[in-house]
Formats: structure tokens, sequence, C-alpha cells
């Protein structure tokens, strides 16, 4: 879970400053694991490629993006067994629909591939950017491709459009293996 709270932090340098900033602390869904390499996925095709992780596959400490991920499909893909898998698109599926009912959008899946026990360390992270009228203007200019962006969907769209997407890609980047029968698989 996560808790939020505010706290009056003391500056010190050449003067004393108070101010108050809010701070949001996660549990760490890494603990007493050994993950061999961490991927912060959102979906999307902008600007979703660390080279430096892609140069440095065994660095664990490395954070591979969405088309690292895409990139290494055909030859490294992440096998779930399909009841694991049902159940976690059922948890994405339920927490991409409160998101999106609550405004938010620019969430990942975090992903850490503990090798050695054979599981997938997963949460929902950076949930706490609503789609004001600044990620608005943002959605527009960037929809028409006064920037760029070689006709790929802009970075920053609405909290439903982001639960599509997010979950579109949640399905395809995990590959259901045989094992568990009877599994399905959620519906929007």
């Amino acid at each position: 879970g996560a808790a939020a709270s505010a706290a009056l932090i003391k500056e010190l340098k050449d003067r004393v400053r108070e101010f108050v900033q809010d701070l949001l602390v996660m549990e760490n869904c890494f603990y007493d694991r050994p993950v061999a390499r961490i991927y912060d996925l959102k979906g999307s095709e902008r600007n979703r490629f660390n080279a430096d992780a892609a140069s440095r596959p065994e660095d664990r400490l490395e954070v591979h993006l969405d088309d690292n991920l895409r990139r290494s499909m055909h030859t490294a893909p992440i096998f779930v067994d399909a009841r694991s898998r049902a159940a976690m698109e059922a948890a994405v599926w339920a927490d991409s629909g409160f998101l999106a009912a609550q405004d938010v959008m620019d969430y990942s899946l975090l992903v850490g591939v503990d090798r050695e026990n054979g599981v997938l360390a997963l949460a929902i992270i950076d949930f706490i950017r609503q789609y004001t009228w600044d990620k608005q203007l943002e959605t527009w200019v960037k929809s028409s491709g006064m920037l760029g962006g070689n006709g790929k969907e802009p970075t920053i769209i609405s909290p439903k459009q982001y639960m599509r997407r997010f979950r579109a890609a949640m399905q395809q980047y995990f590959t259901a293996v045989p094992g568990s029968a009877g599994a399905e698989v959620p519906r929007d």
C-alpha cells in the first residue's frame, strides 16, 4: 500500500527556511527479492527506450522501458502461467479502471523479474498525475503533430484512452503458457 502525508522540512544553507512538502511513500515490491531485471511499462511507443539498459542487459539496476521489452520479446519473452496471467490482468483491469475513474493517467506497471524463484514482482506506480487542463493542452498540441511524433500516439492522453492503451499493452507483454486450464481474460 501507499501512504501520503505532509512533512515540515527545514532547509539549512545560508538561512533557515521552512516549507511543507507532500510525500507519497510506497512499499518496495522488490524487497528481499533477487530481481535480475526491472521494467517500467506504460504501453506508450514514444520515448520508451533506455539505450543504457540495452547496452548493459546484465546490469540489474538499469530500468528497461516498453521498447526494451518489445525488442526482447521475440528472443526472450516473459512466460507466465495462464492462471497467474489472468489474475494479473484482473488486477491491472481493476486498478486501471479505478485510476481512470479518478482522472489519473501516466502511471506505470513496475515489473521485477526474479529468475531464481520464477516470480514476477508487480506494482502500479506513479499514479498521482491527474488529467488537468495543462495535460489536456499538451495532448492537443502533441496530437496535432506540431512537435513531431512520427505518427505515434501522444504520451499524454485522456485517462480513459490511457487505461485502454495500458491494458492492451500489458496483455501483449506477457505470454501465457499452458498449465492452468479455465483462466478467463477480464472484459472491459
